[in-house]
């Protein structure tokens, strides 16, 4: 004989025990802890602290100038302009080294005309790397 789970049904009456349904929370419960191990295991990744060391001494009142520009040009002929000063190629290897002695920090733009030779705008390239200029721009 099976029970009912109604408080009015007539079997309830006869064996004198009423039953009332109730909803079953073990899913629920599983889904909460599942979630709690989520968060307790995430938290501290999430407020873990980056380690960011700043520089203490900063002088503000000195500020570093920037380094000199100097302007290389290679024409369509093979020559070169060194700062507006024109330059054969024996010449410019000395020129560009006298240039690093007096400034290590100066940055060389090396621009070609367009009817240039590639071969001279490599051995530009390759003549100041050569003479110590570290810092080379090219257009």
């Amino acid at each position: 004989m099976a029970a009912s789970v109604f408080r009015d049904s007539p079997s309830s009456s006869r064996s004198g025990h009423t039953e009332v349904a109730q909803m079953n929370i073990t899913p629920l419960v599983d889904v909460m802890l599942v979630l709690l191990v989520i968060f307790m295991v995430a938290t501290p990744m999430v407020a873990s602290k980056i380690d960011l060391r700043l520089p203490q001494n900063i002088e503000t009142t000195q500020r570093k100038e920037p380094p000199r520009r100097v302007a290389l040009k290679v024409d369509a002929n093979g020559h070169f302009q060194l700062d507006g000063v024109a330059l054969d190629r024996a010449a410019l290897p000395q020129a560009l080294r006298d240039l690093m002695q007096a400034d290590p920090r100066t940055v060389v733009q090396i621009t070609a005309n367009a009817d240039a030779d590639y071969q001279d705008f490599a051995w530009t390239l390759a003549e100041a790397q050569r003479n110590g200029v570290r810092d080379i721009a090219w257009e």
